[in-house]
């Protein structure tokens, strides 16, 4: 049986220059869909698939993240004070445990791979999952707890995957599949970001990922791969031969909240998805269609 997976790791510290100027003062991670932020979203996840413990690497200008994750004394009181009770239980889904969530900094922009490798003394030598907040999925069981039931079955490297247009193969790590049930699949090999001509298939990683610690090893040899950036994927290509490595084509819906189209589709789909909100949506496209 493989080992449980207690640690999640939350690569916050980009720019977010695709949403200037609001992102200017304010990180990409704290952009609402709906009336959540994308990283509380994220977190959520995380703590409904069994997470313990929630490492967020960050990088200048992100304390409003640490901030959201807190107690807001005045407000709260002042909620308690006008009886506003469901605005006071909105604000009790932000708080975790004293000591559930960590802080670390990627002090320069090396690449995914490299802030991982920056939780590396929190995550200790145990398998743990990444997950990318950019990456949003509106799904019944969440994406990570989909991904942790596949976990306990076949152990090493798990992450989640989908279809994209070959086209496309040039902005996603890739994999060479060598077995595939329609459901989980498993590698031999994966490109980061190929040349849609010389892609393997059209499999794509989106933000998921559950890991072994032999990764963290591949990552300290600080190698750079496309971009000139360290690619976590090119540190998974180099446990292949030593870790299993298999693909979950989860359940549910990813929005690239990335892409002003994306984060645009995520808030659309996810207010239809509320029942107090859906009549009003619905109307609303219905004015503007």
């Amino acid at each position: 049986m493989s080992k449980k997976i207690r640690k999640a790791v939350f690569p916050v510290a980009g720019l977010g220059t695709r949403f200037l100027p609001a992102t200017k003062s304010m990180p990409k991670e704290m952009l609402p869909v709906v009336d959540k932020p994308l990283i509380q979203y994220a977190l959520e996840e995380a703590r409904d698939a069994g997470i313990e413990e929630f490492i967020l690497v960050t990088g200048r200008g992100k304390s409003a993240m640490e901030d959201h994750f807190d107690h807001a004394f005045e407000l709260e009181a002042t909620l308690k004070e006008r009886g506003k009770q469901a605005a006071l239980d909105a604000l009790g889904d932000t708080l975790f445990e004293a000591g559930q969530i960590a802080y670390v900094r990627q002090q320069q922009p090396l690449g995914l791979g490299h802030a991982v490798w920056c939780a590396r003394n929190l995550v200790g030598d145990e398998p743990f999952a990444v997950i990318l907040p950019d990456d949003l999925v509106l799904a019944e069981k969440g994406c990570l707890a989909q991904m942790v039931e596949v976990h306990e079955q076949v152990g090493g490297n798990v992450v989640a995957v989908m279809d994209v247009p070959r086209e496309q193969t040039n902005r996603y790590g890739i994999l060479d599949v060598v077995e595939d049930d329609g459901r989980v699949a498993k590698a031999r090999g994966l490109v980061e970001k190929p040349d849609p001509a010389e892609a393997p298939s059209t499999l794509s990683i989106i933000g998921r990922y559950i890991l072994d610690p032999q990764v963290l090893k591949a990552l300290d040899r600080k190698e750079k791969g496309a971009g000139g950036e360290i690619q976590l994927t090119d540190a998974m290509a180099r446990t292949i031969d030593e870790v299993p490595f298999h693909e979950l084509r989860f359940e549910g819906t990813r929005f690239d909240c990335g892409s002003k189209e994306g984060f645009l589709e995520a808030n659309v789909a996810y207010a239809l998805a509320r029942a107090d909100l859906r009549e009003s949506m619905q109307s609303i496209l219905r004015k503007h269609a």
